[in-house]
């Protein structure tokens, strides 16, 4: 304890230090207008040129002022030479940034973001990023590509993993929690990483689901659907964005001047700079927007794009092109301007090197664990619970058989983007039970099958065991390489015989508890009747096994509440909780209405749901005034009681409609939701304080706005169990 505070206190003493000779913004824009007058046109190229990785021809590259960003160069050894060559070999002597794919953690890793969304915790959602960065800035990292905030309302998009999932409201919230936990309170501090908000924009709206498909969207679900978390980004400081992929109605967004320039930079201000994703300027060319490589960077560049990632686009013949008046030479003195602000606003040109010993004393900290452990217990969903089978009862125990093909897997938990997490930190189901249970209670091990492949030759192994169990656990899912980018699906049943396997063991007539690990919703409709339980535990990262261990047994009363809607079947999707009403709304008895002849309308478990070992009872939903101008603020309470025998959290939920205006409004909309600790018995008042504003949208001529009327307000649980009042929103006289 002793070595631990010496160590806090001497860096926090550092840090103090760093952030007190840190630079005002208004010296940072002398210190870059100073640079910019000294720079070459190549040098000024080269800040805006980024590669992965590290070779010689880089370094001669760096020493030339050719190249002002790597990345994929982990170490503080191998970063702090790299640095060393661009500060003390290159001409002027700037600094390098250095970046990385930082998602859920650098080695200590954390739930995927779909998984750690649905803990509705926006305070330990930003802590975990803050340790995410401490842990990356130890090993020289300057720059994480995160968060993900793409809405997706496509489970079949492989990509949804990375995001929050559905909502606007709630992808803003994590969010700013996430650019907060990465940029900390100054990114001078050593231990921060500056954020990037990505990728800009509609990306996950990609048709069919698939990954860097088109997107054809109108401006109205653009502005309200998909660019909220953005703004939410820029709103919390983000220090940069990344342009996306796909195109939007004709134009990709990597060449696309209406939401680069005019949105990003024009309405909304934004000061830092946008990279590329890897090479999405060149594949303009691929977009058939460009015939080489030299018009794309033009067209990348006038839109908006500052850093090309990976994509050899901004060269020096990009000069006669100034030269000759195709291209504005203000257009690369701005985004050079860009790129320098933020290499000031990080300290790299006073503190370019890391300490290296400040990686043995970071990685993998326990109280870094700990949080892991606390995320993924918070991220799991009870999705059924018949017959209260769980908690499992240890005194009425004496065997458990496990079976699944990832019942005792070291990688599927590390989930898609991990960094530099390996399998030796991760904790699986079976250890975590172990752990748990020890001798007390038998465990009997069966794989059963593979996820992907067709084999049933373990089948009668994983039978047998089940037939010898008082209760049976089955870790169903997707392996990590089966969600992510490049990893969209078009069926999302259990893959392989899983499905199968789980109606064979069903036949022992064994209670059965299904838990999930998955990065997107999977349809379960197939097995969803054959299991007694539900839990939806996601890729939760190192920690997995102790998580589900602990909400197994009752250690930990589930809590986790979905981001995103699981549908019954793939052909529901798209499928989202704030859809619009159609004229002819679903009707059972009226067949011209809007539905399906074969599948209800409504999905398998919706948005906000998830379950409790303990039950909540909402009454006395109230508002405070039900006249309000749009410039006051909507107060609503509810009283939410926990009437079970066992202390809780629930996550409240505030929904909204605009019943009557200019254009159609979405059913529901979040606007609210809090979590709330009850012990048995317990009662609290739960009060929102919303601005009227808040509750506004697009009108027909696209400016957002406040319209006079009704207002219907729905607070509960979930999506769908709520309790519902009104409010009229009147207009100024």
């Amino acid at each position: 304890m002793k070595f631990i505070s010496k160590f806090l206190f001497t860096l926090t003493l550092v840090i103090t230090v760093v952030l007190g000779q840190h630079l005002k913004d208004v010296e940072i824009e002398a210190k870059v207008n100073e640079l910019l007058h000294q720079m070459t046109f190549a040098e000024k190229v080269g800040q805006m040129t980024q590669f992965s990785g590290t070779n010689k021809r880089y370094e001669q590259m760096i020493r030339e002022g050719k190249i002002g960003s790597l990345l994929n160069v982990i170490g503080a050894e191998v970063n702090n030479r790299i640095q060393k060559i661009a500060v003390e070999e290159s001409r002027l002597g700037i600094p390098l940034v250095i970046g990385l794919d930082v998602i859920h953690g650098y080695r200590t890793i954390f739930p995927i973001p779909l998984a750690a969304s649905a803990s509705w915790d926006t305070v330990l959602i930003r802590k975990a990023a803050e340790i995410a960065a401490k842990e990356a800035a130890s090993a020289g990292i300057h720059w994480t590509f995160a968060p993900m905030v793409d809405i997706a309302r496509d489970p079949r998009w492989g990509r949804i993993a990375e995001g929050a999932g559905e909502d606007p409201f709630l992808g803003s919230a994590m969010t700013r929690a996430q650019v907060l936990g990465f940029q900390g309170k100054s990114l001078a501090d050593p231990l921060t990483l500056l954020a990037c908000g990505k990728h800009f924009v509609a990306y996950g709206g990609a048709e069919g689901g698939r990954d860097y498909n088109t997107v054809d969207i109108s401006e109205r679900t653009l502005r309200e659907i998909y660019l909220p978390p953005f703004k939410a980004a820029v709103d919390a400081g983000v220090g940069t964005l990344m342009s996306a992929f796909n195109e939007i109605s004709g134009v990709p967004t990597s060449a696309n001047q209406f939401t680069l320039r005019k949105i990003l930079k024009g309405e909304w201000g934004f000061d830092g700079f946008v990279v590329s994703d890897w090479n999405s300027i060149g594949e303009l060319v691929a977009h058939g927007i460009a015939k080489d490589r030299l018009e794309a960077g033009v067209k990348g560049l006038t839109a908006g794009v500052d850093m090309d990632m990976e994509g050899r686009c901004y060269t020096t013949d990009m000069e006669a092109l100034v030269a000759d008046g195709t291209l504005s030479d203000g257009l690369i003195e701005d985004a050079v301007r860009r790129i320098l602000r933020m290499k000031f606003k990080l300290g790299l040109f006073e503190h370019p090197y890391i300490d290296e010993n400040l990686q043995k004393k970071l990685i993998l900290h326990q109280d870094h664990i700990q949080t892991a452990l606390e995320l993924a217990r918070e991220s799991i969903v009870l999705l059924k619970n018949e017959k209260d089978v769980l908690p499992l009862n240890r005194k009425e125990l004496n065997t458990i058989a496990l079976i699944g093909p990832l019942a005792d897997d070291k990688d599927a938990p590390l989930g898609t983007w991990r960094c530099q997490g390996k399998q030796e930190d991760v904790v699986t189901v079976y250890e975590g039970l172990k752990n748990k249970f020890g001798d007390d209670v038998k465990i009997i091990y069966a794989k059963g099958c593979d996820v992907k492949n067709n084999s049933r030759s373990e089948f009668n192994k994983a039978i047998k065991a089940a037939r010898k169990a008082d209760v049976v656990v089955m870790v169903m899912g997707e392996s990590a390489d089966m969600s992510g980018e490049a990893a969209s699906r078009a069926d999302l049943n259990l893959p392989g015989v899983q499905a199968e396997l789980i109606n064979a063991i069903a036949e022992t007539n064994k209670p059965i508890v299904l838990v999930l690990m998955n990065g997107r919703p999977i349809t379960l409709s197939n097995i969803e009747s054959k299991v007694t339980a539900i839990v939806e535990s996601w890729h939760l990262g190192i920690q997995h096994g102790n998580a589900v261990a602990n909400v197994l047994t009752g250690d930990y009363n589930p809590s986790g509440k979905l981001t995103v809607t699981f549908p019954r079947s793939v052909g529901q999707i798209p499928i989202y909780y704030n859809h619009k009403s159609s004229g002819r709304p679903n009707n059972p008895s009226d067949k011209f209405t809007s539905k399906y002849i074969d599948l209800p309308s409504s999905p398998l478990y919706p948005f906000g749901y998830g379950l409790s070992y303990t039950e909540f009872r909402y009454t006395g939903i109230e508002v405070e005034n039900n006249r309000l101008l749009s410039t006051d603020e909507l107060v609503v309470s509810v009283n939410v009681k926990n009437t079970g025998k066992r202390g809780g959290d629930e996550v409240v939920q505030l929904y909204i409609r605009d019943m009557v205006g200019s254009v159609t409004r979405p059913v529901k909309e979040l606007k609210g939701f809090q979590r709330v600790a009850l012990e048995a018995g317990e009662q609290k008042t739960v009060q929102f304080q919303i601005p009227v504003r808040n509750l506004g949208a697009y009108d027909l001529d696209m400016n957002y706005t406040v319209e006079p009327g009704e207002f219907g307000i729905m607070v509960g649980g979930n999506s769908v169990n709520v309790l519902t009042t009104t409010v009229e929103v009147v207009r100024l006289k």
